[in-house]
């Protein structure tokens, strides 16, 4: 089994916030202190931070649940409850992370050190200090924190390469990385040996730059035939792409269909193939030539430059790098994915909905479930502020429009009471 993950979904939760406490001051020779609950603390972050001292994402696969610290309670003297801890994940450079749902870039991790919060830990709940007034001077109720939503994510990693070498399988991707890099990749004389991205240096005197060898492309790729599926993802970061082809022949395959054929796949998978290009007649030492000429005056006034070289041998590479810096000298640094920011945790605020089932009034929403946590049933004071929040909020409103009377009952957060005007 291939040690190789570049995909994986997991799930992940912010921390919820702490409860306020409900408290009052206690002193000798105090008789009557005043409310002194403080408030909980906010819930950790969900953090993201790229290393390049990971390659795969091999580590997600035996976890995949990654949750936030709840914020402490408040207590008493007016003393705020501890933040939970970030839940801290740490991925390869080159890791998008989208939404698992819509499949919207969230995150673009892609430079070392990079440190980015996806999901903001819930706020603390009020403590009853701050529920105190003129007339109600002992307030025996607090807020809850926030809760938060686990929440669905998919990682790609997308290799960061500058160059990325393509073409069919056993066509030499491989045997050049290894010449022209210090790269060890496995080679053989099958298809799909390379069952994973290989990435090394290229040196050039003062200059230096990425090369990925990309496996497992073949006609029908973009559609997921053979391994272009997995992998054709991994192009998306190169800058300039080495078209590597058999100019031999020695597969039994005409190199110039070879060619049209992968191009139609990088076209198919979203336009890969308006990316710079150089292309390299692989196994010259096989021969070729008329083949060689073939390709040149198909690819007359296209841009794309033929290289003759030969894995086998060595010959020719250095023509062909030094056209590859040139080009990448004069290209555009690699830029991230563009980001659709994720959703924000809804304010307590956000619109309920009032349903009539039979002679049940029922109100459901994020809101309402952290309203009825927030009250103390048994103090007549807290109960009367959750009436005027109901009314504050339109909630009255909304179940007399609905057909509400007075006696009528009213399900809230799953509990039961009369409609009272």
């Amino acid at each position: 089994m291939s040690l190789f993950v570049d995909v994986v979904k997991i799930t992940c939760k912010a921390g919820d916030g702490g409860n306020g406490c409900v408290s009052f001051h206690r002193e000798k020779f105090v008789q009557a202190g005043g409310p002194d609950g403080g408030d909980g603390g906010r819930g950790g972050d969900v953090v993201f931070v790229a290393t390049n001292r990971m390659h795969t994402l091999m580590d997600f696969r035996y976890r995949r649940k990654f949750v936030a610290g709840t914020g402490e309670a408040g207590s008493s003297n007016r003393c705020k409850g501890k933040s939970g801890e970030d839940a801290v994940i740490e991925v390869p450079c080159g890791t998008v992370v989208r939404d698992a749902e819509s499949g919207a870039v969230l995150l673009d991790l892609f430079r070392d050190g990079t440190r980015r919060v996806l999901l903001r830990g819930g706020n603390g709940g009020f403590g009853n200090m701050h529920f105190a007034t003129p007339t109600r001077q002992a307030p025996n109720f607090a807020k809850p924190g926030e809760k938060t939503a686990p929440r669905e994510v998919l990682l790609e990693l997308k290799s960061i390469a500058d160059v990325g070498l393509v073409g069919f399988p056993n066509v030499g991707k491989s045997t050049i990385l290894s010449v022209v890099t210090a790269a060890r990749p496995k080679i053989a004389n099958y298809h799909f040996t390379t069952l994973q991205p290989n990435l090394g240096i290229v040196k050039l005197d003062d200059f230096s730059f990425a090369m990925a060898d990309i496996p497992g492309l073949v006609e029908g790729a973009s559609e997921g035939i053979g391994l272009g599926h997995d992998f054709l993802r991994h192009i998306e970061r190169t800058r300039l792409l080495i078209h590597v082809v058999d100019i031999s022949g020695s597969e039994g395959r005409d190199p110039l269909e070879d060619f049209d054929a992968i191009q139609n796949e990088l076209k198919r998978y979203g336009g890969l193939a308006d990316r710079p290009m150089l292309a390299a007649a692989n196994k010259t030492d096989l021969g070729g030539a008329e083949n060689l000429e073939r390709l040149r005056k198909k690819l007359e006034g296209s841009g794309i430059p033929v290289f003759p070289v030969s894995a086998a041998t060595g010959k020719g590479f250095g023509d062909l790098m030094r056209a590859a810096a040139a080009v990448l000298k004069e290209l555009p640094p690699l830029e991230p994915f563009e980001e659709e920011a994720p959703e924000e945790i809804p304010p307590a605020e956000e619109p309920f909905a009032v349903s009539k089932e039979g002679e049940l009034y029922t109100v459901t929403g994020r809101s309402i479930d952290h309203l009825i946590d927030s009250v103390n049933f048994g103090d007549e004071d807290s109960l009367n502020w959750f009436h005027r929040t109901l009314r504050k909020w339109g909630v009255i409103d909304a179940l007399r429009e609905a057909g509400a009377k007075e006696g009528d009952t009213v399900s809230v957060g799953g509990m039961e009471f009369d409609f009272i005007e």
